[in-house]
Formats: structure tokens, C-alpha cells, sequence
């Protein structure tokens, strides 16, 4: 049992360095959860993603992405025209005067309403997670590499790395409701997506200036 306690810990060490970072995703899962707006949902698609995603890597994909560079060069095209869309968003959410903003943080009361904006969130959080190219760097190719150097041990490295980001995105989703009572003005509202805005336009530069 030991044997798997090593490459256990080392995937839960990796996974947790490769995840906690400022990128769109924890921005968008951190935003949804200040608004409390379908922060469990978004939770459970961005962490079965990163599962899906690990053990995809230590199966071997990472090697399959490797040998084709143009599976990370479209995921850079299409990330980068998705992330700025996003952070144009964001400048227009900025813009916005102080009673619109009080008015969309009462929450939406219709039903049909709130079912369409859950699919929109959670399409949002599916589109982050996999059209970013740096998945497929780290998460596919770099863990899926570190979790074969461990041998028979791989699989214990993907649990570990698993555990990190079911409890990274928990976490974040979680600590995000928390702060929600800082965000009851109009202004931190518009101070927060600035921060976003700058973060998913400067993201957008950045991939496409890699292609």
C-alpha cells in the first residue's frame, strides 16, 4: 500500500501546482462564485474535465498531442478568439451603470431564465477548460509524462492528481460565495471585472502571439 503512497502524494504535490494558477478558468469559477450563480455546476464540469483530462494523459494521450502540434495550435487560435471575446465582456460589464448591475445581482426569478443561463455558465466553463491550449501542455502531455516516470505507480500519481483538482475547484467555488457580501456595491463589481477583463484580453495576446 505504501508503494502507491509516494507517486499518490507527488500526483496530489503536481496536480495542485499545475492547477492554482490565475487563468480564465479559476477567474470565470471565481466570478460565478461571487455572484452565486450555478457555482456547484461549474465545479463539478471543471473538475470531471481536469479528471478526464489526467487520465486521458497518463493513457498515453499526451504522447498522441505531442506528435501532432497542430491539436495545441487550433486549441491557441480558438482559445485566444473565445478568451478575448470573454474579456470584451468584461469591459462591457465595466461600463455598465450602478442600476443595472443592483438589478442583475437580485438574481433571475424565472425558471426557464435560470435554466438557460445555468447551460450558458456551464458551456462557458467547458469552453475554458478545453479550448486552453496550456491543458494540453500540462495537464495531458507534461502530467501524463511525470505519472509514466513512476512506473506501475502511474495510476496512484493520476488519483493523487485527481484529488488536488476536485479539491482546488471545491475550494475556489466555495471561498467565492463567501466573498460575495464584499461585492453588494456596484463598484467592486466593476473593479472585479476589470481585474477579469484584464486577465482574459492579456491571456488572448499571449496565445495568439504563440501561434
Amino acid at each position: 500500500m505504501t508503494v502507491y503512497l509516494v507517486p499518490a502524494l507527488a500526483g496530489l504535490l503536481t496536480g495542485a501546482g499545475l492547477i492554482i494558477a490565475i487563468g480564465p478558468q479559476n477567474v470565470f469559477v471565481l466570478r460565478q462564485g461571487v455572484a452565486r450563480r450555478h457555482t456547484a455546476s461549474i465545479v463539478a464540469v471543471c473538475a470531471v474535465s481536469d479528471i478526464v483530462l489526467i487520465v486521458a494523459g497518463v493513457a498515453g494521450l499526451g504522447a498522441l498531442v505531442g506528435a501532432h502540434p497542430e491539436v495545441v495550435t487550433f486549441a491557441k487560435a480558438a482559445g485566444g478568439l473565445y478568451v478575448g471575446a470573454l474579456g470584451v465582456l468584461a469591459v462591457r460589464r465595466c461600463l455598465r451603470s450602478n442600476e443595472v448591475i443592483e438589478a442583475e445581482a437580485t438574481g433571475v426569478d424565472d425558471r426557464g431564465a435560470e435554466s438557460t443561463g445555468r447551460w450558458i455558465a456551464v458551456g462557458t466553463a467547458l469552453a475554458l477548460t478545453w479550448l486552453n491550449p496550456h491543458v494540453y501542455l500540462d495537464t495531458v502531455i507534461t502530467m501524463g509524462a511525470i505519472a509514466n516516470g513512476h512506473g506501475n505507480g502511474k495510476w496512484a500519481f493520476a488519483f493523487g492528481a485527481c484529488i488536488a483538482s476536485v479539491l482546488w475547484f471545491t475550494a475556489l467555488g466555495g471561498g467565492a460565495r463567501r466573498l460575495s457580501g464584499f461585492f453588494a456595491s456596484p463598484r467592486a463589481w466593476k473593479v472585479l471585472d476589470a481585474v477579469v477583463a484584464l486577465i482574459m484580453l492579456g491571456m488572448a495576446v499571449a496565445l495568439f502571439a504563440s501561434i
